[in-house]
């Protein structure tokens, strides 16, 4: 870490205390990178502290805040320094008998943004910051995706914010976010990050949306893998998500093919999709969640008709993911309001379960037949049923001997144990 040369002897030992009290954990280490904050501080922080000409640090008062910026015919920072270095005559400060120079090379934009969490709570307040019954009711945030370079940027700052906010009692909470989730990151066709080294790799997003459509483009990066995991661009990718998009809207809005009436065909594919899809979107499986959608067309397709009441359902979902292609086809579908706000799709426990499961038939643990039989019948049934099997029947015979125990893992396999 390196000091600024203007700082008097007294003002850096008082800097090195303050960063010598911070608590870091064993084995960690803490890098604060200056010319970052000279890059951003032109808009973020700057000027409201000065140093005195007697090497006092003074801070503006209420009545001065905000500081508003000159505007400069150079915005270009030199050897190391903020912008505002070039600003020779603003950086002096004569005012209530106070004479310094203005500090102008201060924190970057990811320390300045770091407590908006708390004005997105109470945005119009012009008292507080925020409402402390709001912050009360609101605070922690569930969720925080970012980056892992967020980690040494607006997460390490946000909690340092909230830190030193809570320790004034102003924050209700010690840690202002609940989950952390990093999402990773879209590498090139050559499995390589994308950048200048290799440019041939690099996908413009706005080509793409040109090309396949935002829709096209949302889906397909849902859909490439897990969230947090790291994953190279796929052309093919791109185009299999749109061949499903055109699939959904060739279907969906040929009128023939919704019904009024259902004849229970789609009803078990129905609920557990909704399901499926509302317990991945909560832990953020979009791409297992888009899986299962594309599992429900492949259904209805195979009925050749869906049930308006599913369609409208298997739309509010896939809307979240191709909210064009949603919306249009929710006005296809009789609606004159948008399905933004339509409440989210339910699911029945009942009509998720299978009405007849295929029963693993082992003997003496090993495998000899499977028997189609009622789903959750008691121990006993399943056994009379697997015996009664005409091929597992005969193995028995041959086998000789007789069944002395019976394990059974509800409707999956039942295990005869013969001696």
């Amino acid at each position: 870490m390196t000091l600024r040369p203007l700082l008097t002897d007294e003002q850096k030992n008082e800097k090195i205390q303050m960063y010598a009290e911070v608590t870091i954990p064993e084995g960690a280490s803490l890098g604060i990178h200056r010319h970052r904050g000279n890059a951003e501080s032109y808009y973020i922080l700057s000027g409201t502290g000065l140093y005195t000409d007697d090497g006092k640090t003074y801070f503006l008062p209420d009545d001065e805040l905000p500081l508003i910026l000159p505007e400069l015919e150079d915005y270009k920072g030199r050897n190391g320094q903020a912008p505002l270095e070039n600003a020779t005559e603003w950086k002096k400060y004569d005012r209530n008998g106070i004479h310094g120079v203005r500090e102008t090379s201060t924190m970057p934009g990811s320390a300045g943004s770091s407590w908006y969490y708390f004005r997105y709570i109470d945005p119009k307040n012009d008292k507080v910051f925020c409402d402390p019954e709001l912050a009360k009711h609101w605070m922690p945030v569930d969720l925080y995706v970012g980056g892992p370079e967020h980690a040494v940027g607006h997460l390490m700052y946000s909690r340092i914010w909230n830190r030193f906010l809570y320790d004034q009692g102003l924050s209700p909470v010690k840690e202002p976010f609940k989950k952390l989730v990093h999402q990773g990151m879209i590498l090139g066709e050559n499995g390589i990050k994308m950048g200048k080294r290799f440019p041939e790799f690099v996908v413009n997003p706005s080509d793409v949306v040109r090309e396949y459509g935002a829709d096209t483009l949302r889906l397909y990066e849902m859909f490439m893998g897990p969230l947090e995991v790291s994953k190279p661009w796929s052309t093919t990718g791109v185009v299999g998500a749109k061949k499903f998009i055109n699939r959904v809207w060739n279907f969906f809005t040929e009128e023939k093919n919704i019904t009024d009436t259902d004849d229970g065909k789609l009803t078990k594919i129905y609920h557990q999709t909704v399901k499926k899809v509302t317990s991945d979107f909560e832990a953020l499986g979009f791409n297992t969640a888009i899986a299962q959608m594309m599992v429900f067309v492949n259904e209805v397709y195979k009925n050749g008709s869906c049930p308006k009441a599913y369609a409208e359902g298997f739309i509010k979902m896939l809307s979240c993911i191709t909210p064009h292609v949603g919306e249009e086809i929710w006005q296809l579908l009789g609606h004159d309001d948008t399905i933004a706000y339509e409440s989210w799709p339910t699911y029945s426990e009942e009509k998720c379960k299978d009405a007849e499961v295929n029963i693993a038939v082992q003997v003496n643990g090993k495998m000899r037949g499977t028997v189609l039989m009622d789903a959750d019948l008691s121990n006993e049934e399943v056994v009379a049923n697997a015996v009664a099997d005409e091929k597992i029947a005969k193995f028995l015979q041959k086998q000789g001997g007789q069944i002395v125990k019976t394990i059974v893992v509800k409707n999956k396999l039942v295990n005869l144990i013969v001696k």
